[in-house]
């Protein structure tokens, strides 16, 4: 599916990919869907004064159904979250089973909550026909209250104390714990999973490894019939079978255990059995429901309750206990290994050989969609860092229950809610109804949706499945999510509260990821969401301009704690926001809308009318931001300084700027689109229209068109919230490394204020906003985010679009000192890509060996059991670029993915200084860039995680004897299992390995002449948001530029 020089090869995945998309295989059904987290969950909130945290605690979790969704380690379940299958374990030195991660509630951390764990999502397909899941379980008793008495005593000045400061990790006494998961080739329905657990430690250790199995529990609620309760038991030693009436019979098949201990005997699984209920005893000194409830199989394996579980060996939740624990345990540097399938499919045993090859056919078939993604040569660490991230995101995709309804009035089989419980929070979004997979911020800290986080998510996602990307985008937008009045839901703490309108902007975004990288134009999708956020728009100009003067409020608009007052609530000096980035988020949101309606006009014409709506309103919002009636200035620019700043006003001409250099100051920036003249003279409505207001308003239309009559680069016309020279005075600060730019990336505040806080007295109250460059030194917004300092990539993502686009308008000629002060000169294209080089090298090991992430971390940055894998934080520290707040927030950090692929061959690796003489290649959407050698794909070979399993079990028709034995008798019928290459797709492999090979060579050889030809209309299609000659769709088959891979570069090579 992916184009290559204008050539589609299908590898495996993006079969599964298109059979999953023409319905012929669900191969979605079954994914990495169960949260990290369900408790402390606003959805599992039912306490009189919402608070969530201590209503349903981490200790309840263990003993205490959840309501609306499951939470596991490595968890796997269906699409709506019926049936689950997740991992738990025990060294034998902690008090309870870990059978859930475990973090700190808000309260309980000096930075809010935050998850005390170490894990890393190190693989996953779109499909989900292979994932993979390292979880480091120490050997000593795990330091929860360590954890939490330490964080208390921390101020809010002080870091957060993490598991990996606590030395549980030292001397290697840990186990090293990979759970992967893969699909048969030919049943979307079959899953495989293996746990191979290393002892990193220099001594003997004993392990449980207990993956369970459990239905979430639907029955208990009063809203289902009683028959209709979902069941499973235990039908011979190594099997159980489950019953659902919505997913049909299913069967776990277990596996022995080769022997760790001194006697070499296999270790046979133990079943345990009991059911997915409350222990109300436990919890509340309460009867109980059933006689074997939640936690019956922590009470037998930690307890040694033997009554704790069904001896009748039936339930509705059940485990397989596999105790690694003869002798001391396992000895150090071998691995305790399990193997389990959960299918339809029920055979009497597990085939331990067909398993394997199984598992490692469906590795190496991720391994080539990957590669296939990104066949140009790149950089190890780089292509390591995208695996990771994009895998993340995949592994972020969680299954969200909520019915308003319900949740609000509660169930009939339960007592009734507190009263004055729904007028706590979300009372006006009664019509809302959500049983969907969705793209989470954080798989811990935040397992609920986000609506601008969601946006960002969509871009690195529409790269590898377009299709889901899509269905996220347009789901915000449907009735049963947007609210009757336009306005989407912002997150379920508040789904009121007001997110920045980026969602136009990553509609469009992915419409043309697709069409440039699949070659498919999906104009349905497009015109769909295209109508419902005219309904979005209309909100806003309705509730958040509340002068009627286009100059917008907005509230917090999801930068917590950026400004002088909290933004969501009513000013303590009286009067009225007027800010800077709400305005300048309504002009991108405007400039996006009319770039959609030009699009759509290309194939229905009365979108021309909608497109010249939407041009005349963006000139409206730009004059009003910067002139009053009459041309009086508008009191968000300041001359003296050279930047945007927020404004109270009073009405009339009383007004007060607060002039703290921000984020807010800089996304005005976002708000410029070059129009390209191919497109006015396609549109005679449009450009008449056009030409009328410059002839009737020309005042307001040479203010704000730069210019109507001195066009841009290739005759273009540029739309922008910021002229030239305000352009020029916004980057001298911003690329000031004494103010916004960093070594990685772009600072949410100025460093100036580090020496130069800005304060006012109200009322004898003083208000203070100061640089910060970590974590946040206040509760604002639960404390655990700041925008005071810190770098956030999704914001940098946006202001290197920006600054593509005014490179396009104003070509080479425009250049500024990057940094300000050095001397060195750059246009604008050379300066957005020494943005992204910066924020890539975050994570992009130095010359020192080190990670910018780690914080100077021996351990993380050299260990060879940790240097290779990372973590992807919310936020990044503004002077030393150390991860902050959550720390799989794969969502809009996975950005960095699509970072690589846009600058990836020009990164410098390690980073060093940036000279005048520095190469520079920039592929905007077309050209995944990359460094090192192009890799071949390779089909079963045996990974170093198999071959250091060792011996099988000895029980079953398994072979022995290596990759050379005889297949068995099972093997041979189900080769269509493992998914072996027959003749037909070797030959076709073949070509396409062929095809991509040219076209590598191709690439390198023009990189290496520097035979960039100049900017090609397909490459300007992209770049320009579309704007190019409706007959040049950038990836159609029909045109001639090569598909997804282009071969030129943007910007020209001028050194």
């Amino acid at each position: 599916m992916v184009l290559v020089s204008n050539q589609e090869y299908l590898c495996e995945e993006e079969k599964r990919l298109k059979e999953d998309k023409d319905r012929k295989q669900y191969w979605k059904r079954w994914g990495s869907y169960v949260a990290e987290r369900q408790w402390a969950t606003v959805r599992e909130d039912y306490s009189h004064d919402g608070d969530a945290w201590s209503h349903f605690t981490h200790d309840m979790a263990r003993s205490r159904a959840f309501r609306w969704g499951e939470d596991g380690i490595a968890g796997v379940s269906d699409s709506h979250g019926l049936q689950n299958i997740a991992f738990s374990f025990w060294n034998e030195k902690d008090d309870f089973l870990k059978e859930r991660l475990f973090g700190l509630s808000n309260p309980q951390g000096n930075h809010g909550e935050s998850i005390k764990e170490a894990h890393f999502h190190l693989d996953n397909t779109p499909t989900h026909s292979y994932m993979k899941y390292l979880y480091k379980y120490p050997q000593r008793k795990f330091p929860y209250e360590d954890l939490i008495k330490e964080n208390a005593k921390r101020s809010k000045q002080e870091n957060e104390y993490n598991v990996v400061d606590t030395g549980i990790f030292d001397d290697g006494r840990y186990w090293d714990i990979f759970i992967e998961t893969a699909k048969e080739a030919d049943n979307a329905e079959e899953l495989l999973f293996r746990v191979t657990a290393y002892n990193r430690g220099p001594e003997p250790a004993p392990l449980h490894i207990v993956p369970h199995v459990w239905f979430r529990n639907t029955w208990a609620w009063g809203r289902e019939d009683l028959k209709k309760k979902p069941s499973i038991r235990k039908i011979a030693p190594t099997t159980a079978h489950s019953k659902h009436h919505k997913l049909g019979e299913r069967y776990v098949q277990l596996s022995p255990s080769p022997g760790t201990g001194p006697s070499g005997n296999d270790v046979q699984p133990t079943q345990l059995y009991t059911d997915n209920e409350t222990n109300y005893k436990e919890i509340w000194g309460g009867t109980n429901k059933t006689p074997y409830v939640k936690d019956g199989i922590h009470k037998r394996i930690v307890d040694e309750q033997l009554d704790a579980v069904n001896p009748k060996n039936t339930g509705t939740k059940m485990a397989a206990w596999y105790a690694f624990d003869e002798g001391e345990g396992v000895a150090p540097g071998e691995c305790a290994v399990v193997r389990f399938r959960v299918g339809k499919r029920y055979e009497g045993f597990l085939d331990e050989e067909l398993f394997d090859d199984i598992m490692e056919q469906r590795r190496a078939e991720a391994d080539d969609f990957y590669y296939r993604i990104s066949p140009l040569p790149m950089a190890d660490d780089l292509r390591n860092i995208q695996r990771q991230a994009l895998s993340g995101m995949l592994w972020c995709k969680q299954y969200y229950h909520f019915v308003w309804d319900q949740w609000a009035n509660g169930d009939p089989g339960m007592p009734p809610p507190p009263p004055g419980r729904k007028t706590i929070r979300n009372k006006e979004w009664k019509h809302m109804h959500l049983d969907d997979i969705l793209s989470m911020p954080d798989s811990w800290e935040y397992p609920f949706f986000a609506a601008w986080d969601s946006a960002f998510h969509c871009i690195p996602l529409a790269m590898i499945d377009p299709d889901f990307a899509k269905k996220q985008l347009d789901i915000f937008t449907r009735e049963w999510y947007m609210h009757p009045n336009g306005q989407l839901p912002a997150y379920e703490w508040n789904f009121g509260d007001v997110n920045p309108p980026v969602h136009a902007w990553s509609v469009f975004r992915v419409f043309k990821i697709e069409r440039k990288m699949y070659g498919r134009e999906d104009l349905d999708f497009l015109e769909r969401v295209f109508q419902k956020l005219l309904l979005n728009f209309t909100w806003w100009v309705n509730r958040k301009d509340a002068d009627g003067n286009n100059v917008f409020e907005g509230g917090f608009l999801g930068l917590d704690n950026i400004g002088v007052f909290n933004r969501s609530e009513p000013l303590p000096t009286g009067g009225v926001l007027e800010q800077a980035d709400s305005t300048g988020w309504m002009g991108f949101f405007c400039l996006n809308m009319l770039n959609m309606a030009l699009e759509l006009a290309k194939h229905r014409r009365i979108y021309e009318d909608i497109a010249s709506k939407f041009f005349e309103h963006f000139l409206l919002i730009s004059d009003a931001m910067q002139y009053r009636s009459g041309g009086e200035e508008k009191p968000l620019w300041n001359e003296q300084d050279g930047f945007y700043y927020d404004a109270i006003s009073w009405g009339g001409p009383w007004s007060h700027q607060m002039p703290v250099r921000s984020l807010v100051g800089l996304i005005p920036l976002y708000a410029t689109l070059t129009l390209e003249p191919e497109i006015i003279r396609k549109f005679p409505s449009f450009k008449k229209r056009l030409d009328w207001f410059v002839e009737h308003r020309s005042e307001t239309a040479t203010r704000n068109i730069a210019s109507m009559k001195r066009r841009g680069k290739d005759d273009r016309m540029l739309l922008s919230l910021v002229n030239e020279d305000r352009l020029r005075a916004i980057l001298t600060k911003m690329l000031d490394e004494s103010e916004f730019l960093a070594d990685h990336g772009i600072r949410s505040l100025s460093k100036y204020h580090e020496d130069h806080p800005y304060s006012m007295d109200v009322n004898g109250q003083k208000f203070q906003v100061s640089y910060i460059s970590g974590d946040s030194d206040s509760g604002l917004f639960g404390g655990n985010s700041n925008w005071r300092g810190p770098i956030w990539i999704a914001v940098n993502f946006l202001l290197i679009e920006s600054l593509q686009r005014f490179y396009m308008f104003y070509g080479k000629d425009f250049q500024v000192e990057c940094p300000t002060g050095s001397g060195d000169y750059m246009h604008l294209g050379h300066v957005a890509e020494e943005l992204q080089h910066r924020l890539q090298h975050l994570f992009a090991r130095g010359d020192d060996g080190r990670r910018a992430i780690n914080d100077r971390n021996d351990m993380l940055d050299y260990d060879p059991h940790w240097k290779d894998y990372l973590w992807f934080h919310e936020f990044f520290d503004g002077d030393t670029g150390r991860g902050l707040g959550a720390s799989h927030q794969c969502g809009w950090t996975g950005l960095v993915a699509k970072m690589i692929h846009d600058s990836g061959n020009t990164c410098r690796l390690p980073q060093t200084p940036r000279t005048p003489t520095t190469a520079a290649s920039h592929y905007f959407d077309d050209v995944w860039t990359t460094k090192g050698k192009p890799k071949k794909p390779h089909y079963l070979r045996r990974s170093s995680t198999t071959r250091s399993i060792g011996m099988r079990s000895d029980w079953g028709e398994t072979s022995t004897n290596g990759d050379d034995e005889a297949q068995s008798p099972i093997q041979k019928n189900r080769s269509n299992s493992i998914g072996i290459p027959d003749a037909e797709d070797l030959k076709y492999k073949k070509e396409m390995d062929e095809h991509i090979h040219t076209y590598v060579s191709d690439q390198l050889e023009r990189l290496k002449t520097k035979d960039s030809g100049g900017v090609q209309p397909d490459e300007l299609e992209t770049m320009l948001d579309g704007h190019v000659d409706g007959e040049t769709n950038g990836g159609d088959k029909k045109n001639g530029s090569g598909g997804y891979f282009s071969n030129n570069s943007p910007f020209d090579h001028d050194d």
